[in-house]
């Protein structure tokens, strides 16, 4: 009878953990689609992300309705999926996701009473190797700029040129560059072991080629894939 109610146990917690796992994976996947959501929404605005900083752009970092953390003033918290071109140079098709997470600093009035969605563009591989490895504080360890905007926009100022990362927000279906400095990102370890089924670091599954890319993460990849499909040399 022991033996019996042991395995109806084991059984239930077998369960119990898959279940667990399936909503986890359910979360990162409907963050993917939720960044896809964004992503399509940012660039089918009028004054949008020049192209010529697209065509330039190694990595997007998209994180949906960040809101501000109630348990630290000034500071906010949000979760999204970073997607690069891949090889180790970035200059392959754009790749498979590693999901990251946007902490830290004051945002101010860019979050005022409703979620603000953010998109990171991140201009070379040293910015790329950075964010793939560890935390990344904004303005400290990577040079960041608020990002230029409209369609033909030059980008050619000394800022953004000497920018790794360019920042922008969205709210209130306004589009805007915005600096994010004492802000930090990193990889979301957790989440990408949920959404994958194993613990895998970030720079590998940016980087290979042969990753699959998950459903969730296709309208993101495919509109990259359409927008700026080649990377601009410089």
């Amino acid at each position: 009878m022991k033996k019996t109610g042991s395995i109806i146990v084991a059984i239930l917690l077998v369960a119990c953990t898959a279940l667990g796992d399936t909503e986890d994976r359910r979360k990162q996947e409907d963050r993917l689609h939720n960044a896809g959501e964004v992503m399509t929404a940012v660039l089918n605005m009028p004054d949008t992300i020049p192209q010529s900083v697209l065509d330039k752009t190694k990595c997007v970092v998209v994180v949906p309705s960040v809101v501000k953390a109630a348990f630290v003033v000034g500071g906010s918290y949000g979760r999204g999926a970073m997607v690069c071109r891949s090889g180790k140079d970035f200059t392959g098709p754009w790749g498979a996701p590693s999901m990251m997470a946007l902490e830290g600093g004051s945002f101010g009035l860019q979050i005022g009473v409703d979620a603000t969605d953010f998109v990171f563009l991140i201009m070379n591989e040293r910015g790329a190797s950075s964010l793939l490895h560890s935390k990344v504080k904004l303005g400290g360890d990577a040079e960041a700029a608020a990002g230029p905007v409209g369609r033909n926009a030059e980008a050619d100022t000394d800022a953004y040129m000497r920018a790794e990362i360019l920042t922008y927000s969205r709210a209130r279906g306004v589009f805007a560059g915005v600096s994010l400095e004492g802000s930090t990102l990193r990889p979301d370890n957790d989440a990408n072991e949920a959404l994958y089924g194993q613990k895998v670091p970030a720079r590998e599954i940016v980087l290979r080629n042969g990753e699959q890319i998950p459903r969730a993460s296709r309208q993101l990849d495919g509109l990259l894939d359409k927008v700026t499909p080649h990377p601009a040399n410089g």
